[in-house]
Protein backbone atom coordinates (compact mmCIF):
# COMPACT_ATOMS: atom_id res chain seq x y z
CA UNK A 1 0.00 0.00 0.00
CA UNK A 2 2.41 2.54 0.76
CA UNK A 3 5.09 1.57 -2.08
CA UNK A 4 1.49 2.56 -4.38
CA UNK A 5 1.62 6.55 -2.56
CA UNK A 6 5.43 6.46 -3.55
CA UNK A 7 4.89 6.04 -6.97
CA UNK A 8 4.03 9.41 -8.47
CA UNK A 9 1.58 10.31 -10.59
CA UNK A 10 1.00 13.20 -12.91
CA UNK A 11 -0.58 16.10 -11.83
CA UNK A 12 -2.72 16.46 -14.61
CA UNK A 13 -4.30 13.01 -13.38
CA UNK A 14 -3.98 14.03 -9.51
CA UNK A 15 -6.36 17.65 -11.19
CA UNK A 16 -8.41 15.55 -13.37
CA UNK A 17 -9.34 13.02 -10.32
CA UNK A 18 -9.82 15.49 -7.53
CA UNK A 19 -11.92 17.47 -10.20
CA UNK A 20 -13.81 13.93 -11.15
CA UNK A 21 -14.27 13.09 -7.57
CA UNK A 22 -15.70 16.56 -6.20
CA UNK A 23 -18.25 16.52 -9.11
CA UNK A 24 -19.41 13.09 -8.35
CA UNK A 25 -19.19 12.99 -4.38
CA UNK A 26 -20.34 16.27 -2.88
CA UNK A 27 -23.02 17.82 -6.00
CA UNK A 28 -25.90 15.05 -6.10
CA UNK A 29 -28.39 18.49 -4.42
CA UNK A 30 -27.12 20.70 -7.06
CA UNK A 31 -28.12 18.81 -9.95
CA UNK A 32 -31.38 18.17 -7.77
CA UNK A 33 -31.91 21.70 -8.01
CA UNK A 34 -31.19 21.69 -11.84
CA UNK A 35 -33.07 18.77 -12.65
CA UNK A 36 -36.25 19.92 -10.28
CA UNK A 37 -36.14 23.10 -12.31
CA UNK A 38 -35.95 22.47 -15.95
CA UNK A 39 -38.83 22.51 -18.37
CA UNK A 40 -37.16 19.66 -20.11
CA UNK A 41 -35.88 19.05 -23.58
CA UNK A 42 -33.06 19.35 -25.21
CA UNK A 43 -32.21 23.15 -23.87
CA UNK A 44 -32.54 20.99 -20.18
CA UNK A 45 -29.52 18.65 -21.68
CA UNK A 46 -27.35 21.89 -22.73
CA UNK A 47 -28.00 23.50 -18.60
CA UNK A 48 -27.46 20.07 -17.53
CA UNK A 49 -24.35 18.60 -19.22
CA UNK A 50 -22.89 22.21 -19.19
CA UNK A 51 -23.01 22.71 -15.78
CA UNK A 52 -21.45 19.69 -15.45
CA UNK A 53 -18.28 20.20 -17.52
CA UNK A 54 -17.96 23.76 -16.59
CA UNK A 55 -17.60 22.58 -12.89
CA UNK A 56 -15.13 19.89 -14.08
CA UNK A 57 -13.00 22.32 -15.91
CA UNK A 58 -12.83 24.65 -12.98
CA UNK A 59 -12.41 22.67 -10.59
CA UNK A 60 -9.57 21.55 -12.78
CA UNK A 61 -8.04 24.48 -12.92
CA UNK A 62 -8.02 25.60 -9.76
CA UNK A 63 -6.53 22.45 -8.33
CA UNK A 64 -4.36 22.38 -10.92
CA UNK A 65 -3.13 26.02 -10.05
CA UNK A 66 -3.07 25.65 -6.29
CA UNK A 67 -0.90 22.09 -6.32
CA UNK A 68 1.62 23.36 -8.80
CA UNK A 69 2.19 26.55 -7.54
CA UNK A 70 1.89 25.84 -3.63
CA UNK A 71 2.94 22.05 -3.70
CA UNK A 72 3.00 20.63 -0.20
CA UNK A 73 0.18 23.52 1.06
CA UNK A 74 -1.91 23.33 -2.10
CA UNK A 75 -1.68 19.50 -0.87
CA UNK A 76 -3.24 20.19 2.63
CA UNK A 77 -5.44 23.32 1.50
CA UNK A 78 -6.99 20.50 -1.30
CA UNK A 79 -7.06 18.08 1.78
CA UNK A 80 -9.40 20.54 4.19
CA UNK A 81 -11.48 21.69 1.34
CA UNK A 82 -12.48 17.90 0.76
CA UNK A 83 -13.21 17.59 4.49
CA UNK A 84 -15.08 21.22 4.24
CA UNK A 85 -17.54 19.59 1.51
CA UNK A 86 -18.10 16.96 3.36
CA UNK A 87 -19.70 18.86 5.95
CA UNK A 88 -21.50 20.86 3.97
CA UNK A 89 -22.49 18.08 2.68
CA UNK A 90 -24.25 16.94 5.14
CA UNK A 91 -25.52 20.01 6.46
CA UNK A 92 -27.18 20.04 3.02
CA UNK A 93 -28.61 17.12 2.27
CA UNK A 94 -29.30 16.70 6.09
CA UNK A 95 -31.69 19.81 6.95
CA UNK A 96 -32.02 21.52 3.39
CA UNK A 97 -30.44 24.77 4.21
CA UNK A 98 -28.49 26.69 1.59
CA UNK A 99 -25.09 27.22 2.02
CA UNK A 100 -25.22 31.47 2.15
CA UNK A 101 -23.00 34.22 3.40
CA UNK A 102 -25.58 34.18 6.18
CA UNK A 103 -25.55 30.63 6.89
CA UNK A 104 -21.65 30.70 6.84
CA UNK A 105 -22.06 34.06 9.70
CA UNK A 106 -24.17 31.35 11.29
CA UNK A 107 -21.17 28.68 11.08
CA UNK A 108 -18.99 31.06 12.85
CA UNK A 109 -20.82 32.33 15.21
CA UNK A 110 -22.34 29.29 16.90
CA UNK A 111 -21.19 27.77 20.02
CA UNK A 112 -19.52 24.53 20.59
CA UNK A 113 -22.97 23.61 23.23
CA UNK A 114 -25.05 24.32 20.41
CA UNK A 115 -23.06 22.96 17.60
CA UNK A 116 -22.69 19.59 19.61
CA UNK A 117 -26.35 19.66 19.03
CA UNK A 118 -25.65 18.55 15.16
CA UNK A 119 -23.74 15.24 16.25
CA UNK A 120 -25.00 12.20 14.34
CA UNK A 121 -23.35 9.17 13.03
CA UNK A 122 -24.23 9.90 9.80
CA UNK A 123 -21.86 13.01 10.38
CA UNK A 124 -19.64 11.15 11.38
CA UNK A 125 -19.81 9.01 8.77
CA UNK A 126 -20.01 11.81 6.01
CA UNK A 127 -16.96 13.72 7.45
CA UNK A 128 -14.88 10.05 7.40
CA UNK A 129 -15.76 8.63 4.72
CA UNK A 130 -16.17 11.72 1.72
CA UNK A 131 -13.86 13.99 3.67
CA UNK A 132 -10.62 12.43 5.57
CA UNK A 133 -10.47 9.08 3.59
CA UNK A 134 -9.93 11.46 0.06
CA UNK A 135 -7.97 14.04 2.09
CA UNK A 136 -5.64 10.99 3.43
CA UNK A 137 -4.96 9.58 -0.08
CA UNK A 138 -4.47 12.70 -1.31
CA UNK A 139 -1.72 14.00 1.30
CA UNK A 140 0.02 10.46 1.02
CA UNK A 141 0.20 10.59 -3.04
CA UNK A 142 3.57 11.65 -4.12
CA UNK A 143 2.77 13.76 -7.60
CA UNK A 144 4.91 14.35 -10.91
CA UNK A 145 4.45 18.17 -11.37
CA UNK A 146 5.36 17.85 -14.41
CA UNK A 147 7.25 21.24 -16.92
CA UNK A 148 5.62 24.45 -16.56
CA UNK A 149 5.01 23.78 -20.47
CA UNK A 150 2.34 20.54 -19.19
CA UNK A 151 0.80 23.57 -16.74
CA UNK A 152 0.29 25.95 -19.33
CA UNK A 153 -1.57 23.66 -21.46
CA UNK A 154 -3.18 21.94 -18.54
CA UNK A 155 -4.20 25.61 -17.78
CA UNK A 156 -5.02 26.51 -21.27
CA UNK A 157 -7.57 23.60 -21.86
CA UNK A 158 -9.42 23.93 -18.90
CA UNK A 159 -9.88 27.48 -19.26
CA UNK A 160 -10.87 27.26 -23.13
CA UNK A 161 -13.15 24.83 -21.72
CA UNK A 162 -14.96 26.99 -19.37
CA UNK A 163 -15.09 30.25 -22.00
CA UNK A 164 -16.74 27.04 -24.47
CA UNK A 165 -19.08 25.98 -21.76
CA UNK A 166 -20.51 29.57 -21.17
CA UNK A 167 -20.84 30.69 -24.60
CA UNK A 168 -23.11 27.37 -25.14
CA UNK A 169 -25.11 28.81 -22.41
CA UNK A 170 -25.16 32.20 -22.97
CA UNK A 171 -28.90 31.73 -24.06
CA UNK A 172 -29.96 29.90 -20.72
CA UNK A 173 -28.48 33.14 -18.87
CA UNK A 174 -32.00 34.42 -17.56
CA UNK A 175 -32.55 30.76 -16.29
CA UNK A 176 -29.23 30.60 -14.52
CA UNK A 177 -29.56 34.37 -13.42
CA UNK A 178 -33.71 33.34 -11.82
CA UNK A 179 -32.22 30.22 -9.46
CA UNK A 180 -28.44 31.66 -9.09
CA UNK A 181 -28.90 31.86 -5.54
CA UNK A 182 -29.68 28.15 -4.97
CA UNK A 183 -26.81 26.84 -7.57
CA UNK A 184 -24.26 29.14 -6.01
CA UNK A 185 -25.17 27.83 -2.48
CA UNK A 186 -24.45 24.71 -3.36
CA UNK A 187 -21.10 24.56 -5.47
CA UNK A 188 -18.40 22.84 -3.28
CA UNK A 189 -15.97 24.14 -2.18
CA UNK A 190 -17.14 28.09 -4.03
CA UNK A 191 -19.83 28.33 -1.82
CA UNK A 192 -18.94 28.37 1.74
CA UNK A 193 -15.26 29.62 0.44
CA UNK A 194 -16.33 32.61 -1.37
CA UNK A 195 -19.19 33.41 1.50
CA UNK A 196 -16.90 33.15 4.43
CA UNK A 197 -15.22 36.16 2.31
CA UNK A 198 -18.45 37.57 2.00
CA UNK A 199 -19.54 37.19 5.68
CA UNK A 200 -16.22 38.58 6.51
CA UNK A 201 -15.78 41.54 4.45
CA UNK A 202 -19.23 42.53 5.61
CA UNK A 203 -18.83 41.93 9.62
CA UNK A 204 -15.60 44.11 9.04
CA UNK A 205 -17.71 47.04 7.64
CA UNK A 206 -20.38 46.23 10.12
CA UNK A 207 -18.36 46.44 13.13
CA UNK A 208 -16.32 49.27 12.61
CA UNK A 209 -17.40 51.98 15.47
CA UNK A 210 -21.37 52.46 15.87
CA UNK A 211 -22.59 55.49 14.50
CA UNK A 212 -24.17 57.23 17.43
CA UNK A 213 -27.70 58.20 17.71
CA UNK A 214 -28.62 61.75 18.41
CA UNK A 215 -28.67 62.34 22.45
CA UNK A 216 -32.69 61.13 23.39
CA UNK A 217 -34.27 63.00 26.51
CA UNK A 218 -36.18 61.35 29.37
CA UNK A 219 -39.62 63.67 29.34
CA UNK A 220 -40.92 62.50 33.12
CA UNK A 221 -39.60 61.18 36.12
CA UNK A 222 -42.45 58.26 36.60
CA UNK A 223 -41.02 54.85 37.23
CA UNK A 224 -41.30 52.27 34.30
CA UNK A 225 -39.70 49.22 33.09
CA UNK A 226 -40.09 47.17 29.81
CA UNK A 227 -38.94 43.49 29.53
CA UNK A 228 -38.14 42.75 26.32
CA UNK A 229 -37.76 39.23 25.53
CA UNK A 230 -36.15 37.71 22.43
CA UNK A 231 -37.60 34.50 21.17
CA UNK A 232 -35.13 31.97 19.06
CA UNK A 233 -37.09 30.50 16.11
CA UNK A 234 -40.04 30.74 17.68
CA UNK A 235 -42.81 30.26 14.62
CA UNK A 236 -46.36 32.14 15.63
CA UNK A 237 -48.54 29.36 13.69
CA UNK A 238 -47.55 26.85 16.72
CA UNK A 239 -48.54 29.22 19.02
CA UNK A 240 -52.31 28.87 20.19
CA UNK A 241 -52.69 32.59 20.79
CA UNK A 242 -52.51 32.98 17.51
CA UNK A 243 -54.99 30.16 17.11
CA UNK A 244 -52.69 26.70 16.75
CA UNK A 245 -55.09 23.89 17.52
CA UNK A 246 -52.82 22.34 20.34
CA UNK A 247 -53.08 24.04 23.47
CA UNK A 248 -49.36 25.48 23.56
CA UNK A 249 -50.12 28.74 25.68
CA UNK A 250 -52.45 28.16 27.98
CA UNK A 251 -50.88 30.66 31.05
CA UNK A 252 -50.65 33.75 28.30
CA UNK A 253 -53.83 32.82 27.40
CA UNK A 254 -55.47 33.41 30.83
CA UNK A 255 -53.22 36.49 30.80
CA UNK A 256 -54.21 40.23 29.40
CA UNK A 257 -51.85 40.42 26.74
CA UNK A 258 -52.08 41.73 22.97
CA UNK A 259 -51.06 39.72 19.89
CA UNK A 260 -49.98 41.26 16.99
CA UNK A 261 -49.37 39.73 13.36
CA UNK A 262 -45.36 40.56 12.84
CA UNK A 263 -42.73 39.09 10.13
CA UNK A 264 -39.21 39.09 10.81
CA UNK A 265 -36.35 40.80 8.71
CA UNK A 266 -34.27 38.25 8.30
CA UNK A 267 -34.50 34.18 8.87
CA UNK A 268 -31.32 33.89 10.91
CA UNK A 269 -30.09 35.30 14.13
CA UNK A 270 -27.66 37.88 13.77
CA UNK A 271 -29.72 39.92 11.22
CA UNK A 272 -33.02 39.10 13.15
CA UNK A 273 -31.66 40.46 16.90
CA UNK A 274 -29.95 43.99 15.00
CA UNK A 275 -33.39 44.29 13.59
CA UNK A 276 -35.64 43.94 16.86
CA UNK A 277 -32.57 47.02 18.15
CA UNK A 278 -32.27 48.95 15.17
CA UNK A 279 -34.42 52.43 14.74
CA UNK A 280 -34.58 51.80 11.18
CA UNK A 281 -33.91 48.90 8.36
CA UNK A 282 -30.47 49.51 7.63
CA UNK A 283 -26.98 47.28 6.96
CA UNK A 284 -24.75 50.25 8.77
CA UNK A 285 -23.83 49.88 12.58
CA UNK A 286 -26.02 52.44 14.62
CA UNK A 287 -26.47 52.90 18.15
CA UNK A 288 -28.69 49.98 19.08
CA UNK A 289 -31.31 50.16 21.77
CA UNK A 290 -29.65 49.25 25.07
CA UNK A 291 -26.75 51.16 23.96
CA UNK A 292 -28.54 54.07 23.34
CA UNK A 293 -30.69 54.23 26.10
CA UNK A 294 -27.84 53.14 28.99
CA UNK A 295 -26.19 56.57 27.54
CA UNK A 296 -29.59 58.54 27.89
CA UNK A 297 -29.66 57.34 32.19
CA UNK A 298 -31.83 54.17 31.42
CA UNK A 299 -31.00 51.33 33.93
CA UNK A 300 -30.36 48.41 31.32
CA UNK A 301 -29.83 44.57 32.02
CA UNK A 302 -29.20 42.14 29.54
CA UNK A 303 -29.58 38.75 29.83
CA UNK A 304 -28.80 35.92 27.78
CA UNK A 305 -28.53 32.31 27.03
CA UNK A 306 -27.94 32.67 23.18
CA UNK A 307 -25.52 34.86 20.97
CA UNK A 308 -25.41 37.15 17.66
CA UNK A 309 -26.17 39.88 19.09
CA UNK A 310 -24.66 43.34 17.84
CA UNK A 311 -22.00 45.04 20.43
CA UNK A 312 -23.90 46.08 23.23
CA UNK A 313 -22.23 48.31 25.82
CA UNK A 314 -24.22 48.25 29.07
CA UNK A 315 -22.23 47.88 32.64
CA UNK A 316 -25.45 45.20 33.57
CA UNK A 317 -24.40 42.58 30.49
CA UNK A 318 -25.01 38.72 32.74
CA UNK A 319 -24.31 35.44 30.78
CA UNK A 320 -25.83 32.21 32.16
CA UNK A 321 -22.59 31.56 33.87
CA UNK A 322 -22.78 35.15 35.48
CA UNK A 323 -26.28 34.45 36.48
CA UNK A 324 -25.88 31.23 37.94
CA UNK A 325 -22.97 32.83 40.10
CA UNK A 326 -25.35 35.23 41.51
CA UNK A 327 -27.80 32.55 42.23
CA UNK A 328 -26.91 29.35 42.93
CA UNK A 329 -29.60 27.01 43.28
CA UNK A 330 -30.94 28.11 39.77
CA UNK A 331 -30.96 25.62 37.15
CA UNK A 332 -28.79 26.83 34.28
CA UNK A 333 -29.50 24.15 31.70
CA UNK A 334 -32.65 26.33 30.56
CA UNK A 335 -33.89 29.57 29.85
CA UNK A 336 -35.67 30.08 32.81
CA UNK A 337 -32.36 31.13 34.80
CA UNK A 338 -32.78 34.36 32.77
CA UNK A 339 -36.03 35.12 34.55
CA UNK A 340 -34.93 34.79 38.35
CA UNK A 341 -35.02 37.87 40.58
CA UNK A 342 -36.46 39.96 37.99
CA UNK A 343 -38.54 42.01 40.48
CA UNK A 344 -35.52 42.07 42.96
CA UNK A 345 -33.39 43.36 40.04
CA UNK A 346 -35.73 46.67 38.77
CA UNK A 347 -36.37 47.31 43.00
CA UNK A 348 -33.18 47.47 43.25
CA UNK A 349 -32.44 50.50 40.33
CA UNK A 350 -31.45 53.47 41.34
CA UNK A 351 -33.08 55.03 38.18
CA UNK A 352 -36.62 55.88 37.26
CA UNK A 353 -36.58 54.23 33.59
CA UNK A 354 -35.55 50.69 33.27
CA UNK A 355 -34.89 48.20 30.44
CA UNK A 356 -34.50 44.38 30.74
CA UNK A 357 -33.81 42.14 27.85
CA UNK A 358 -33.62 38.40 27.89
CA UNK A 359 -31.94 36.81 24.80
CA UNK A 360 -33.37 33.42 25.00
CA UNK A 361 -32.38 30.32 23.14
CA UNK A 362 -35.64 27.76 23.66
CA UNK A 363 -36.78 26.80 20.56
CA UNK A 364 -33.13 26.78 18.66
CA UNK A 365 -33.33 23.51 16.84
CA UNK A 366 -31.97 20.60 15.58
CA UNK A 367 -32.49 19.32 19.28
CA UNK A 368 -35.78 20.68 20.38
CA UNK A 369 -36.10 17.79 23.24
CA UNK A 370 -33.66 19.48 25.20
CA UNK A 371 -34.56 22.79 25.51
CA UNK A 372 -37.31 22.76 28.26
CA UNK A 373 -37.66 20.89 31.42
CA UNK A 374 -39.19 17.70 31.54
CA UNK A 375 -42.77 18.55 33.11
CA UNK A 376 -43.15 20.39 29.98
CA UNK A 377 -42.44 17.57 27.84
CA UNK A 378 -46.47 17.77 27.54
CA UNK A 379 -46.81 16.70 23.70
CA UNK A 380 -45.35 13.21 23.15
CA UNK A 381 -43.70 11.16 21.94
CA UNK A 382 -41.43 13.44 20.55
CA UNK A 383 -38.05 13.24 18.47
CA UNK A 384 -34.86 12.88 19.48
CA UNK A 385 -32.64 12.95 16.68
CA UNK A 386 -30.96 15.75 15.10
CA UNK A 387 -31.49 14.31 11.40
CA UNK A 388 -34.85 16.01 11.15
CA UNK A 389 -35.64 14.69 7.74
CA UNK A 390 -35.30 11.40 9.36
CA UNK A 391 -37.74 12.22 12.11
CA UNK A 392 -41.64 11.60 12.49
CA UNK A 393 -43.14 14.32 11.94
CA UNK A 394 -45.51 14.49 14.60
CA UNK A 395 -42.80 13.66 16.58
CA UNK A 396 -40.63 16.17 15.58
CA UNK A 397 -43.53 18.94 16.10
CA UNK A 398 -44.23 17.83 19.20
CA UNK A 399 -40.40 18.03 20.43
CA UNK A 400 -41.44 21.79 18.65
CA UNK A 401 -44.35 22.35 20.50
CA UNK A 402 -43.42 22.09 24.14
CA UNK A 403 -40.64 24.48 23.58
CA UNK A 404 -43.23 26.79 23.02
CA UNK A 405 -45.72 25.41 25.63
CA UNK A 406 -42.11 26.29 27.76
CA UNK A 407 -41.61 29.78 26.04
CA UNK A 408 -45.18 30.87 27.50
CA UNK A 409 -43.99 29.57 30.92
CA UNK A 410 -41.12 31.78 30.66
CA UNK A 411 -43.56 34.92 29.28
CA UNK A 412 -45.67 34.42 32.26
CA UNK A 413 -42.90 34.39 35.04
CA UNK A 414 -41.49 37.57 33.39
CA UNK A 415 -45.47 39.30 33.61
CA UNK A 416 -46.26 37.92 37.17
CA UNK A 417 -43.04 39.40 38.21
CA UNK A 418 -43.82 42.46 36.91
CA UNK A 419 -47.36 42.74 38.02
CA UNK A 420 -45.95 42.59 41.39
CA UNK A 421 -44.52 45.48 40.63
CA UNK A 422 -47.18 48.24 41.77
CA UNK A 423 -44.25 51.38 42.04
CA UNK A 424 -43.91 50.75 38.43
CA UNK A 425 -45.66 51.33 35.03
CA UNK A 426 -44.91 47.84 33.79
CA UNK A 427 -44.52 46.28 29.96
CA UNK A 428 -43.35 42.80 29.25
CA UNK A 429 -43.08 42.61 24.91
CA UNK A 430 -42.20 39.15 23.47
CA UNK A 431 -41.09 39.15 19.73
CA UNK A 432 -38.97 36.36 17.98
CA UNK A 433 -35.61 37.18 16.21
CA UNK A 434 -36.96 34.48 13.06
CA UNK A 435 -39.64 31.47 12.56
CA UNK A 436 -38.52 28.01 11.45
CA UNK A 437 -39.52 25.30 9.26
CA UNK A 438 -40.60 21.53 10.81
CA UNK A 439 -40.65 20.03 7.66
CA UNK A 440 -42.81 22.02 5.28
CA UNK A 441 -41.46 22.13 1.41
CA UNK A 442 -38.80 19.65 2.86
CA UNK A 443 -36.74 22.77 4.93
CA UNK A 444 -36.02 22.23 8.45
CA UNK A 445 -34.76 25.42 10.66
CA UNK A 446 -34.04 28.38 9.02
CA UNK A 447 -31.71 30.64 7.01
CA UNK A 448 -33.50 30.69 3.74
CA UNK A 449 -32.57 33.64 1.80
CA UNK A 450 -36.06 36.25 2.68
CA UNK A 451 -36.34 36.39 -1.04
CA UNK A 452 -37.71 32.84 -1.03
CA UNK A 453 -38.04 32.16 2.50
CA UNK A 454 -41.29 30.12 3.62
CA UNK A 455 -43.61 31.74 5.95
CA UNK A 456 -42.82 29.33 8.29
CA UNK A 457 -39.60 31.06 8.95
CA UNK A 458 -40.82 35.20 8.68
CA UNK A 459 -44.09 34.64 10.43
CA UNK A 460 -43.30 35.30 14.11
CA UNK A 461 -45.23 36.00 17.29
CA UNK A 462 -45.23 39.43 19.01
CA UNK A 463 -46.82 39.44 22.10
CA UNK A 464 -47.43 42.63 24.68
CA UNK A 465 -48.28 42.82 27.84
CA UNK A 466 -48.95 45.85 30.39
CA UNK A 467 -49.94 47.09 33.75
CA UNK A 468 -52.39 49.85 32.68
CA UNK A 469 -54.64 50.42 30.54
CA UNK A 470 -51.95 51.66 27.46
CA UNK A 471 -53.70 51.04 24.20
CA UNK A 472 -52.43 49.68 21.54
CA UNK A 473 -52.84 50.24 17.78
CA UNK A 474 -54.56 47.62 15.61
CA UNK A 475 -51.47 46.97 13.37
CA UNK A 476 -52.33 45.03 10.28
CA UNK A 477 -48.61 43.87 10.39
CA UNK A 478 -45.79 44.87 12.91
CA UNK A 479 -42.23 44.32 12.75
CA UNK A 480 -39.03 43.91 14.46
CA UNK A 481 -38.48 47.69 14.37
CA UNK A 482 -41.47 48.78 16.02
CA UNK A 483 -39.59 47.44 19.28
CA UNK A 484 -36.85 50.25 19.45
CA UNK A 485 -40.00 53.11 18.98
CA UNK A 486 -42.37 51.28 21.57
CA UNK A 487 -39.67 50.85 24.05
CA UNK A 488 -38.82 54.25 23.89
CA UNK A 489 -42.69 55.57 23.73
CA UNK A 490 -43.71 53.57 27.05
CA UNK A 491 -40.10 55.01 29.08
CA UNK A 492 -41.55 57.87 28.05
CA UNK A 493 -38.07 58.49 25.96
CA UNK A 494 -37.79 61.30 23.57
CA UNK A 495 -35.06 61.73 20.39
CA UNK A 496 -35.09 63.30 16.73
CA UNK A 497 -35.10 59.42 15.87
CA UNK A 498 -38.39 58.21 17.64
CA UNK A 499 -40.67 57.44 14.94
CA UNK A 500 -44.34 57.93 16.97
CA UNK A 501 -45.67 56.07 13.46
CA UNK A 502 -43.64 53.23 14.35
CA UNK A 503 -45.05 52.47 17.99
CA UNK A 504 -47.62 50.17 18.92
CA UNK A 505 -48.95 52.43 21.16
CA UNK A 506 -51.59 54.65 21.11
Amino acid sequence: MVNIFKQKRSITLISALLSIYTLLAYHYPLFKVIVENLEGGFNGVIITVGFAVLMLATNFFFYNLLLYLTRIVGKWITAFTLIGDAIMLYFVNTYDVLVTDSMMGNVFNTRYSEASGYFSLSAVLYVVFLGILPATLLILQQIDYKSLKRFGINTGIALATMVAMVAININNFTWIDRHATKLGSLLMPWSYTVNSVRYYNAERKRNQKEILLPDATITNSGKEVVVLLIGESARSQNFSLYGYDKKTNPLLENQAVTVLTAKSAATYTTAGVKAILDHKPTDKLYEILPNYLYRAGVDVVWRTANWGEPPVHIEKYQKVADLKAAYPDADDRYDGILTVGLKEVVESSAADKVLIVLHTSTSHGPTYYSKYPSEFEHFTPVCTTVEMAKAVPEELINAYDNTILYTDYLVNEVIESMKSLTDYRSCVMFISDHGESLGENNLYMHGVPMAMAPKEQVEIPFIVWTSDSSKIKAIDEAGQYHIFHSTMDFLSIDSPVYDSQMSIFE
